[in-house]
């Protein structure tokens, strides 16, 4: 296993952060040498200035929190963050349209933000808001992700109905090939609930608590 804060997504999401905090976290995120940043778009700009000179990467949010934008909305912001300098996008999946059992233009969203992101030479992460899902939603989630061409399915936005589980960690494992990854995110805030999470099969951990959790002996 690969050192702790190498699987840490250093987030900041909350409504009302200003730059300040964003400097702040990139800061930390370089100081305890974790694998990324994950913040809003309009930050992009200003956590890539911050970022510079170090092997941390950018990951920007796209559509969040709800999922419910227009895919040209979604593929706008992508093109944004990618061309301010995002080397990854975390996409909300459009979890109200997969309910209704709308599995193609589910797809089709996803698609275009996957497209919209690779020409900037960046890859995507799927928010599934697996707190909203059945089982047999979030399977089906997982493939219509992978069949769009994303590099990771991620459990939670941590603003929905509830956050990681290992039941939805190990489901969506299972449920995809191993050329897509798995994010854990959502209320993991200390080192036994991420470790559990890498061994139910994350491969990478969103979480604001990640000086927290990799300070923990």
């Amino acid at each position: 296993m690969k050192a702790l804060q190498k699987y840490i997504d250093h987030t900041l999401l909350k409504p009302g952060a200003g730059r300040a905090d964003i400097e702040k976290l990139c800061e930390e995120a370089k100081d305890h040498g974790f694998y990324a940043v994950c913040v809003n778009s309009v930050f992009a700009p200003l956590a890539k200035k911050c970022l510079a000179g170090s092997d941390v990467k950018l990951a920007c949010v796209v559509g969040f929190p709800l999922g419910a934008m227009a895919t040209e909305a979604k593929v706008f912001e992508t093109e944004y963050a990618c061309r301010e300098g995002a080397d990854e996008i975390d996409m909300v999946m459009e979890y109200g349209l997969l309910k209704e059992g709308f599995n193609d233009d589910v797809r089709e969203d996803i698609k275009a933000v996957v497209d919209a992101a690779a020409s900037f030479g960046s890859i995507v992460k799927v928010i599934l808001e697996t707190g909203a899902l059945s089982d047999e939603q979030i399977v089906e989630a997982c493939k219509l992700s992978e069949e769009a061409g994303a590099a990771f399915v991620k459990t939670s936005t941590g603003f929905g109905e509830g956050g990681a589980t290992l039941n939805a960690v190990e489901l969506m494992r299972k449920s995809v090939s191993d050329k897509v990854q798995v994010k854990a995110s959502g209320g993991i805030r200390d080192r036994k609930t991420a470790l559990a999470m890498i061994e139910a099969g994350a491969d990478r951990i969103g979480a604001s608590a990640g000086i927290a959790i990799c300070s923990e002996e």
